[in-house]
């Protein structure tokens, strides 16, 4: 595997192309921070009929105000709602983005164990390429797995 070295910092377009990658890695970072707190709401939603802060903080293994934080940033964006004394709510959106990345995360898992990576790995390793791989790439992961029946 091969890395570009680092960018000329007095070459300013050398360098303002490497702040743009270095940008978009955080974003997409962030954008996966957001997937993964949705689904962990839906999980628990699905299993408990809500979401408290304190089991979101607890299985996504954070501290309380971290997760706090975090659902804010859920319900600025439109993804989650919050009920006095109740606990943290899906938005048909945050809903929507729950189920979309079970889905990237059920094919990615099913293309690793048909390569060979033990189940556990598997599931381990998908946790983050979920959140990374294209679409294009993806549909080409569901046309190996589908080609494989």
């Amino acid at each position: 595997m091969t890395h570009e070295p680092p960018a000329d910092p007095d070459d300013p377009a050398l360098a303002a192309a490497q702040a743009e990658r270095f940008s978009q890695a955080r974003t997409a970072q962030a954008q996966a921070l957001l997937e993964d707190y949705t689904e962990m709401i839906d999980d628990l939603i699905r299993e408990h009929g809500e979401a408290r802060i304190t089991d979101i903080a607890r299985l996504m293994g954070v501290a309380h105000p971290t997760a706090t934080k975090a659902v804010a940033r859920l319900k600025r964006e439109g993804l989650a709602v919050s009920r006095p004394y109740r606990g943290v709510f899906l938005t048909e959106a945050g809903a929507e983005m729950a189920e979309r990345v079970r889905s990237r995360h059920r094919v990615v898992v099913d293309l690793l164990i048909a390569v060979g990576v033990p189940p556990e790995s598997a599931e381990r390793d998908a946790e983050g390429i979920e959140h990374h791989v294209s679409d294009e790439t993806l549909m080409a992961f569901e046309r190996f797995l589908g080609g494989r029946g």
